[in-house]
């Protein structure tokens, strides 16, 4: 910043996002309608090729919106109800929570018991083989989403309610009016996408140390398109309250500070590497030990 002081002109609220996170809302809405009468075998194949895509892309809409770059930092209450209506073709409620634990993680990165970002010790031990570390890529969702009531259990929250409520009450919306094969068309899309999937290879990409010393990455490839931008993970861990359609621009700006670093190429490979390579696993991640987890 003391170098690159327009850096600071790129901080503030993305003004295209309320309506692309929308139009994506609507898109699944539609695709509920058109595949109510499906066989369940074209459910689960759309699921896993369309509609499981859109929604991977909406939880990383909702990590922006956890920055508050939807409608700006004095717009906090928009910001919290914008995820909320971006949750809804997710199918479970996630976008509330998710805010309560991200902001730890760019606190306490690798912070043992506060980053629930890092896997447990049982990970680390039990999923050591190829054939294990190919099922826990399938249950990341499962480990994603219950780690935080074991590493770090917090109280629920008013706006986790009101997330839930919301979510169940469109779930059982749909249900009525359509039945169970949209339901388990959104749901289906939502675990299959962020399990094995190429998308969900930025779930390994970012924090997990494949050159020793190195525990950030970014990924500049055409997923990135996809997923607004998270693949600019070292620029969004320096700057996060720039939107990710403005972190492309930080690279451009500093990029003698970016341009030597080590980074990713392909998801894809990524997950390949993850799976295949002895030296990477669930343990391949920087754990730190912060003054507030000796306090507690």
């Amino acid at each position: 910043l003391a170098k690159y002081p327009e850096i600071k002109t790129l901080m503030g609220p993305d003004p295209h996002l309320k309506w692309i996170v929308s139009g994506m809302v609507f898109v699944q809405f539609l695709a509920c309608y058109l595949v109510k009468d499906l066989p369940w075998k074209w459910i689960f194949f759309w699921a896993y090729a369309f509609g499981g895509c859109i929604n991977h892309s909406l939880t990383l809409a909702i990590h922006d919106i956890s920055h508050n770059v939807a409608f700006g930092n004095k717009q906090t209450k928009w910001n919290r109800w914008f995820a909320v209506f971006a949750n809804l073709p997710v199918g479970i409620p996630y976008s509330a929570s998710f805010k309560k634990y991200h902001i730890d993680h760019h606190r306490y990165l690798g912070g043992d018991s506060l980053d629930v970002d890092i896997p447990t010790d049982f990970e680390g031990w039990f999923f050591c083989t190829p054939l294990r570390k190919l099922l826990w890529l399938f249950l990341q969702p499962l480990f994603y989403s219950l780690r935080p009531l074991y590493v770090n259990p917090k109280a629920i929250t008013r706006m986790e309610i009101c997330n839930a409520f919301v979510q169940f009450s469109i779930d059982l919306i749909i249900y009525y009016f359509w039945g169970l094969k949209p339901i388990i068309y959104l749901i289906a899309g939502t675990i299959l996408c962020m399990g094995l999937h190429p998308i969900s290879g930025h779930f390994i990409a970012e924090h997990y140390m494949f050159l020793k010393g190195y525990e950030t990455y970014s990924y500049y490839g055409p997923l990135n398109w996809l997923t607004f931008n998270v693949g600019y993970h070292m620029e969004h861990h320096d700057f996060p309250s720039i939107p990710g359609c403005r972190l492309p621009t930080v690279k451009k700006i500093a990029a003698e500070y970016y341009d030597n670093l080590p980074h990713h190429q392909s998801w894809i490979r990524v997950l390949w590497d993850f799976v295949f390579d002895d030296t990477i696993g669930p343990y391949s991640r920087v754990k730190r030990l912060y003054k507030l987890a000796k306090e507690n």
